[in-house]
């Protein structure tokens, strides 16, 4: 070492840019429910027919933790039901339900009002309502 190379400046270090680490993508709903071993069931999307409202479908997405679930439930016909079958056994239970409860509610609503509404024959195939 020479007397002067104490003296000398020493280069910079060179700073090199770390390149940021690709994220992992994040988990859906249905990887994080299957991890936790929970049943998971969603409407992926639903078409109405615009022609006729009263058609229409629903697209469903599940996993196998549900359709354990629904077999263990009695939902499972035959042993060679396919998950689609399965799946949709349940969801037409389901909107049986919701029909039912309608028409459960109606018919209370009938009841009640019925107490209110006085009706009277006054002949001539007439009636009075009050």
């Amino acid at each position: 070492m020479g007397i002067f190379d104490r003296f000398r400046k020493k280069p910079a270090p060179v700073k090199v840019r770390a390149e940021p680490k690709p994220k992992a993508p994040e988990k859906t709903e249905k990887e994080v429910a299957t991890e936790k071993n929970e049943p998971y069931v969603s409407i992926v999307r639903m078409d109405i027919d615009p022609n006729n409202l009263h058609q229409g479908a629903f697209e469903l997405d599940w996993n196998e933790i549900f359709v354990a679930r629904l077999v263990k439930a009695g939902y499972m016909m035959k042993p060679d039901d396919a998950d689609a079958d399965i799946v949709d056994r349940w969801f037409q239970n389901i909107c049986r339900h919701v029909v039912m409860e309608t028409w459960e509610q109606e018919q209370a609503m009938n009841k009640y009002s019925s107490q209110y509404v006085n009706s009277r024959d006054i002949g001539g195939g007439r009636t009075e309502v009050s």
